[in-house]
């Protein structure tokens, strides 16, 4: 038999620890072969401990690669003139990437094949993998970012009595089974990359600012800090009805919360674009990349339908009570709003 390299075929004369980005791209793309005792040219130099090569690189597969491949991949020793080879035939994996354990899923770590080549795969190639691999819903999709912490979750879950370790983080859907942080669990955690832009401006127009901010880390700690920066700007008027002094606000602090939190929860999050909070003299805007879901109508929305984008992220904020139930929001805002008018 004649051994050359190619897309799909690899030759290798000992075992070496970068076998394994080999292994990695045939299991990212579409599948190939590695023969062990070969040099590059394709001389057959043959093996003198055939088993104990296939073993090495079994347990590579096993301890180095992520996730599990070990049912990709099969072994066999073959005889070219009296030496021994052997043969590793990778089949594509159906949970891409595969990637270093130690690297995780960054171009450092995942790997593809490139002409005769085992090259980093780009970002987007990643993207694409994952997103093959596990759909197209965001926050199930598992995180290019897997060094997570959640002190903010902690704090948020600890407050309502609530446990938060692994097995809840399963349940959950922030952390797969196989303890793969998903999208939803970088949204959780402190380092989310998403943020919110607030600002204030002088007038009803955006020509003057009185001052801007931008928030960013967990969701949990961005609706904290931007409620208070709300909060903090939305002035109280007093009046009067004969001796009784009436108390009220420029906006309902019901109606800030419920327009915060739709903002956290409905927002389209496969997007980088920052969400933006506007107060003016007159009036604020909230303003949140996505817009409505197909098939969902304006008509519906006030009627109180709702069809939720982030499905995982709306359980988390209804299991620590802090939204009640799906469509109630946009119509509590209305009536705290009517209400408020009413007592002018």
């Amino acid at each position: 038999m004649v051994y050359q390299e190619s897309e799909t075929v690899e030759l290798k004369s000992v075992v070496v620890d970068d076998i394994r980005k080999e292994i990695i791209a045939f299991a990212n793309c579409e599948g190939g072969k590695l023969y062990i005792g070969v040099q590059d040219d394709g001389t057959v130099v043959g093996l003198d401990d055939p088993d104990g090569a296939a073993l090495q690189v079994s347990n590579i597969v096993r301890d180095a690669i992520k996730p599990d491949l070990t049912m990709f991949v099969r072994y066999e020793t073959l005889n070219e003139n009296g030496k021994q080879i052997v043969a590793i035939d990778v089949q594509q994996g159906t949970e891409r990437p595969y990637y270093i354990a130690k690297k995780g899923m960054r171009p450092e770590g995942v790997f593809v094949r490139q002409g005769y080549s085992s090259v980093p795969a780009t970002s987007t190639a990643i993207r694409r993998m994952i997103k093959e691999t596990d759909g197209d819903y965001f926050e199930e999709m598992r995180s290019l970012e897997q060094d997570l912490t959640f002190k903010a979750a902690e704090q948020e879950f600890s407050a309502r009595n609530i446990l938060f370790g692994e097995a809840q983080m399963k349940t959950l859907g922030i952390m797969t089974h196989d303890g793969v942080y998903t999208n939803l669990g970088l949204l959780l955690s402190d380092q989310c990359v998403h943020t919110i832009k607030a600002a204030v401006f002088q007038g009803t127009t955006q020509n003057e600012f009185r001052d801007r901010k931008e928030f960013s880390g967990s969701l949990f700690r961005q609706m904290e800090e931007v409620y208070d920066y709300i909060d903090f700007r939305n002035q109280t008027h007093s009046s009067f009805q004969k001796l009784r002094r009436i108390d009220q606000r420029d906006y309902p602090e019901t109606a800030v919360r419920e327009a915060l939190l739709n903002l956290l929860v409905h927002r389209e999050y496969s997007f980088r674009t920052s969400t933006f909070i506007s107060l003016y003299a007159d009036r604020m805007e909230l303003t949140s990349i996505g817009g409505l879901i197909s098939g969902v109508t304006l008509k519906d929305i006030m009627m109180g339908i709702s069809v939720c984008r982030n499905v995982k992220l709306a359980n988390v904020f209804y299991r620590l009570e802090l939204i009640e139930a799906h469509g109630t929001g946009i119509l509590k805002i209305m009536t705290m709003f009517l209400r408020s008018s009413s007592q002018i």
